[in-house]
């Protein structure tokens, strides 16, 4: 950190913070998982950097918040990487599972949805809304649902059913409360 950084406002600008770095990582990491579960039908490693992409995101948010790293390219970028993470892997197991669809089709509404809001609210109020305990939770059980069905490519229909099921329960809520939140923020601008 620089002499600067306790200053109001300096430590928001920072491009190059660990958080930052642990996110760009995540990025890199996407097609290097996709080659390795659909190019070579490697599970286990794919599997592996799955959850070291997992890791890296929880870090990332715990050492922003810890250390004073938050930023605005953080807050933009640890969604982006997320997002790419889970569209990209939910499509290479819909090849296998296609019911894997289904949360994947309501994920990409919501986030859409978030997408839309945060650049109205963005441009309106210059700002962007941080992730809540929901939405974390969505992602945590929607990365264990993908991790068991790397892992274990052969699972049972209807254990795989009962997963992708409180998936998609889980994020349906998750869009409900974001709807509110987010509607009520625009409102409240234009109040």
């Amino acid at each position: 950190m620089t002499e600067n950084s306790n200053e109001p406002g300096k430590s928001e600008n920072k491009i190059f913070t660990i958080p930052n770095i642990l996110s760009f990582f995540r990025i890199c990491l996407i097609p290097v998982i996709i080659w390795l579960y659909l190019g070579e039908g490697n599970s286990i490693w794919a599997g592996s950097l799955l959850i070291l992409s997992g890791i890296t995101d929880l870090l990332d948010g715990g050492i922003a918040r810890r250390f004073e790293m938050t930023s605005k390219l953080g807050r933009a970028l640890d969604p982006i990487a997320d997002k790419l993470t889970q569209i990209a892997l939910m499509i290479c197991l819909s090849i296998r599972f296609p019911l894997m669809i289904i949360p994947s089709i309501l994920m990409i509404a919501r986030d859409i949805f978030l997408a839309i809001t945060a650049y109205l609210l963005m441009q309106r109020k210059g700002e962007v809304l941080g992730a809540v305990w929901h939405g974390k939770v969505a992602t945590v059980l929607l990365y264990a649902t993908m991790i068991i069905h790397v892992f274990f490519p052969n699972i049972s229909s209807t254990v795989s059913i009962i997963l992708l099921t409180a998936c998609s329960v889980m994020i349906t809520i998750t869009f409900v409360l974001y709807i509110i939140r987010n509607t009520k923020a625009l409102r409240q601008e234009k109040s």
